[in-house]
């Protein structure tokens, strides 16, 4: 999981400055290769300085009395537990890029991984079944993050990927192999190129741009890496040849778009699950690309669970009057929608 963030990381940053340059919905400001690249380097780093698994002391021998462990040890071994749990490492990164995901991509993906984390929990093996059940889990959940989901989108990738998965996993009758996993891989990082490629024709914006879902090419690129990371295998740099928009000759598509008026409010707050709703229903009478997603998944004494909220409105103030009526925002940030927003000089010294 770690290699897997680790390549994903460095892949969209490779790719960013193409993705951004077909980025032209839902608004045209040419930053999706960014924000994918922060929020999946946010997770990764949330994973780099976690401990190594079997450090600490080893268990008593059999006849020899166990001895007490100070509390420190103790916290020290749960801690090792976790990084042999794929679910809980992956809930570590993913509350991590929930914390810092920028834009409605970033988002998104934090969302996803939370969410595919969930039925790995417990685990210290991924097999085709559980990575089917993740990939199915983390769709649905992202689909439902959003007030007024769109197909054609990453969201469409999502789902195209976790039913190939399912399907493929349908016909091993249980078998748990390696071979099996990578049948599953295989598949959905196909049907996730596929449904790149029809996102074109399902968004009329696209369609008229001749350019395929920018947010969707992140998705595959980051589905060839999980395939990559598991098998032991190159990344697949074919999957994008003939992708519309995509050649490196093409221009950025993004500045002959007209300007996006108004701009995207993000932060984090811990709600009731009553506010929560309220939130999100009058964000969505202010404006839209609303996404409200459940940052952990405790409450703390007051009942009250930490949210990632994210709206595009044509004025923050009263945004930022409804978010504070509710509860204290943390982390707040105000962008323009019309004014491109540069990684400087962060992913070509980093990711490239």
């Amino acid at each position: 999981m770690k290699r897997w963030l680790g390549k994903a990381e460095t892949a969209l940053g490779n790719h960013s400055d193409r993705l951004n340059a077909i980025n032209i919905f839902p608004v045209a400001d040419g930053d999706t290769g960014t924000n994918l690249y922060l929020t999946v380097r946010a997770a990764h780093r949330a994973l780099q300085d976690a401990a190594p698994a079997g450090a600490g002391q080893p268990p008593a021998e059999v006849g020899q009395e166990a001895r007490p462990e100070p509390a420190g040890q103790q916290a020290q071994f749960r801690q090792q537990a976790q990084l042999n749990d794929v679910g809980a490492v992956l809930a570590r990164a993913g509350q991590a890029a929930m914390e810092k995901a920028k834009g409605n991509s970033g988002t998104l993906f934090s969302v996803f991984l939370c969410a595919a984390a969930e039925p790995l929990a417990g685990h210290a093996r991924l097999t085709s079944s559980l990575l089917a059940a993740a990939l199915n889990r983390a769709q649905i959940r992202a689909w439902s993050a959003l007030s007024d989901p769109v197909p054609g989108t990453m969201l469409s990738v999502m789902e195209a990927a976790g039913r190939a998965a399912a399907a493929v996993d349908a016909g091993q009758n249980g078998n748990d192999s390696n071979h099996a996993l990578g049948l599953v891989l295989d598949a959905a990082v196909e049907a996730a190129l596929e449904a790149v490629v029809r996102t074109e024709g399902q968004l009329n914006v696209l369609q008229a741009a001749h350019v395929v879902d920018a947010g969707g090419v992140g998705m595959l690129l980051i589905l060839d890496c999980l395939r990559s990371a598991v098998l032991g295998e190159e990344l697949r740099s074919e999957l994008l040849d003939g992708l519309h928009g995509y050649d490196l000759q093409d221009p950025h598509i993004h500045t002959d778009m007209p300007d996006d008026d108004g701009v995207e409010v993000m932060c984090t707050i811990s709600l009731s699950p009553l506010d929560a709703a309220t939130l999100r229903q009058r964000l969505d009478e202010l404006g839209d690309s609303v996404i409200m997603s459940q940052v952990g998944p405790t409450a703390d004494a007051g009942g009250r669970y930490r949210w990632r909220v994210h709206v595009h409105v044509p004025d923050p103030a009263p945004a930022l009057a409804v978010i504070r009526s509710l509860g204290d925002p943390a982390e707040v940030s105000v962008s323009e929608l019309a004014l491109p927003r540069d990684p400087s000089g962060e992913v070509s010294a980093e990711g490239r």
